[in-house]
């Protein structure tokens, strides 16, 4: 007893250490640093605001900018040329080195104004940098770290005072992304509908008991459920890229992606809801000298409508979901247009459609949710 009790202790123990290297190994080659979350989070803090502050109303935008020569390293192209009056940005000095921090000051600029530091390299980039508010003399200061990745000969800083003007009247952002939303959501529909049509009879394929216990049958049962696996082991993204070369960027290749991961999916589901039917009702009309195309036809097919029609509308809620992110290799929709804005820094635009699909995604899912309560 005591011999049993000691070596159960010991396989607890060892498994104790064993679970401790793996973590442990596991920090190592995932280099979590979790102080940093906290210490480099006024990095991030500009993007959140932005994402929480999205574009919904605005008024007409007047823009003015100013522009220095900044090379990055010093001595690798033309320095700045310091202005002594008028609208000007005034770097502490007149190039910097990669990894400093520099101090730039506006003077004579348009009061209370919101201004915007840009890095204007080589190749029309544009990185943005710090922000700042002018004074009511139309002054401001702040603080702009060199990063490494800044390094260039060309390196222009760029300083754009922005202000409103006018009406206030819907964005651009929202108008571009109500017009991808609804193309968004037709794309889903369209993947959800194609898929349907192949799925439905495919997954009388992949029921057991519809394909019967013959050799035949079972062959083309694990051959059905073989292809079903196979086509939902491979990831959207990749369908998405593979679409998108051979049919080019858009909502067509965003459509076809869609609709390879989705028949896989409900041909799955649909096969699963055929072999959970009332094997009663198949037997009473069996009985009556009806065939196995007779007896789907008014024993299996009343059963399984309602589940159908239930996952088919869930899965298009799950389409406008997987359409976003496959919007970001080239299918179109809601996502490409995210990631266009999010390449351009243009955060707040972003966030307008990141709120926009949280809520297509939450009035969707209560549809269908209302849906399938209603027909299962």
């Amino acid at each position: 007893m005591d011999g049993s009790r000691y070596l159960r202790y010991g396989r607890n123990l060892a498994l104790v250490l064993i679970l401790v290297v793996v973590y442990a190994y596991s920090f190592q080659v995932t280099r979590i640093d979790l102080p940093r979350l906290f210490t480099d989070f006024n990095k991030a803090g500009p993007i959140i605001t932005d994402f929480l502050s999205p574009e919904l109303l605005a008024r007409g935008e007047q823009v003015e900018s100013l522009v220095i020569n900044l090379p990055v390293p010093c001595g690798s192209g033309e320095e700045a040329s310091m202005a002594q009056s008028g609208p000007r940005i005034v770097p502490s000095q007149a190039c910097a080195n990669p990894g400093e921090t520099i101090n730039v000051t506006g003077a004579e600029l348009r009061p209370n104004t919101q201004v915007q530091l840009r890095w204007l390299l080589a190749g029309d980039r544009r990185l943005r940098s710090e922000r700042a508010t002018t004074d009511a003399d139309g002054n401001f200061s702040v603080e702009v770290e060199v990063r490494p990745v800044i390094a260039d000969k060309e390196a222009r800083l760029e300083a754009e005072l922005t202000w409103e003007a006018g009406e206030l009247a819907p964005s651009e952002a929202l108008t571009i992304t109500a017009e991808k939303m609804i193309e968004t959501i037709f794309m889903a529909l369209m993947a959800t509908t194609f898929a349907c049509v192949i799925a439905v009879p495919a997954s009388f394929l992949g029921a057991r008991n519809i394909m019967g216990r013959g050799p035949i049958g079972s062959a083309i049962y694990y051959v059905a459920r073989t292809v079903f696996n196979l086509m939902r082991s491979i990831e959207a993204l990749v369908i998405a890229v593979m679409f998108a070369i051979w049919l080019g960027f858009g909502p067509f290749a965003g459509v076809m992606a869609m609709m390879v991961v989705t028949i896989a999916s409900l041909g799955k589901l649909f096969s699963e809801a055929i072999e959970s039917i009332d094997e009663g009702a198949v037997e009473a009309v069996t009985a009556t000298g009806a065939n196995r195309l007779q007896a789907i036809i008014y024993a299996v097919l009343p059963q399984i409508i309602p589940p159908f029609i239930a996952f088919a509308i869930y899965h298009w809620d799950i389409n406008v979901r997987i359409s976003t992110i496959i919007g970001f290799v080239g299918g179109g929709g809601i996502g490409l247009q995210l990631q266009t804005w999010i390449n351009q820094l243009a955060y707040s635009k972003a966030g307008t459609a990141v709120w926009a699909i949280v809520l297509v995604v939450v009035i969707l899912d209560n549809i269908s949710s209302q849906v399938r309560k209603r027909l299962v």
